[in-house]
């Protein structure tokens, strides 16, 4: 594993719909940006993590909290396309897409799901939760079931595996957006049909996280913050601008 080389990609772009700019939105007196950025590049696992945007205001702002930053097309259509144009020219064993929403994750959600690339069959990996029980029917949860081996089966916005006999199962999972690529799975990518999830193994994360989408989601990130001190102390081990 430790000879793996592992780059760590935020994509981040302003025209979020439901949030217009929310990657530049304050929370605990920093860009949401640079929360993701902290919690990626700290566990030291991921060499460099930078962020990859179309944005020069997006850009300027990470150049500014020195936060290695990398201009890719406006045309790329989702956060993949802009992992993989980086690997065009930065080269790496792993790459890890890591959504510039995702303002309360923190070191430990790296280490499983890199560990799964010490087996030479994982080609992608991903992260799951335990699934809170309101969001079980909640469609907006993305849920997952996995063989035994990790190795993913189905994802489904639908409440699976369906509780026929209704009896009270309670083993949801909830798919976290999180995903790491070999490079030659990464290169394929685009060009795998969706229903190949063969190649796509899940490893257990620590802990939920909040996705940022609306006002409510950017207050509750802010709150949780607040709370996270074994987190926050992070900023100020000189990246602190």
């Amino acid at each position: 594993m430790s000879s793996l080389r592992i780059a760590g990609v935020i994509p981040a772009r302003l025209g979020s719909t439901r949030l217009p700019r929310k990657v530049l939105r304050t929370l605990a007196g920093k860009p949401m940006i640079e929360w993701v950025w902290l919690a990626a590049a700290t566990g030291g696992q991921m060499d460099p993590v930078l962020v990859a945007t179309d944005s020069e205001e997006v850009a300027t702002v990470c150049r500014q909290r020195d936060i290695p930053v990398v201009m890719t097309s406006p045309h790329c259509a989702s956060g993949s396309d802009r992992v993989h144009e980086v690997a065009s020219h930065l080269d790496a064993d792993v790459y890890v897409n890591i959504q510039g929403d995702e303002p309360t994750l923190t070191p430990d959600f790296f280490p499983p799901l890199l560990a799964l690339f010490e087996r030479q069959e994982v080609q992608v990996a991903t992260l799951a939760v335990p699934c809170p029980p309101d969001e079980i029917s909640n469609p907006n949860a993305v849920k997952v079931v996995t063989a035994h081996d990790g190795r993913a089966l189905y994802f489904s916005r639908a409440t699976i595996p369906f509780d026929r006999d209704t009896a009270g199962f309670t083993g949801y999972r909830k798919h976290l957006g999180i995903y790491a690529y070999r490079k030659a799975a990464l290169q394929s990518f685009a060009a795998l049909p969706p229903s190949e999830l063969e190649q796509i193994y899940v490893a257990a994360a620590p802990r939920d996280t909040i996705g940022v989408d609306t006002e409510a989601d950017l207050e509750r990130a802010e709150k949780c913050l607040m709370r996270l001190s074994e987190f926050v102390p992070l900023a100020r081990r000189g990246y602190d601008k």
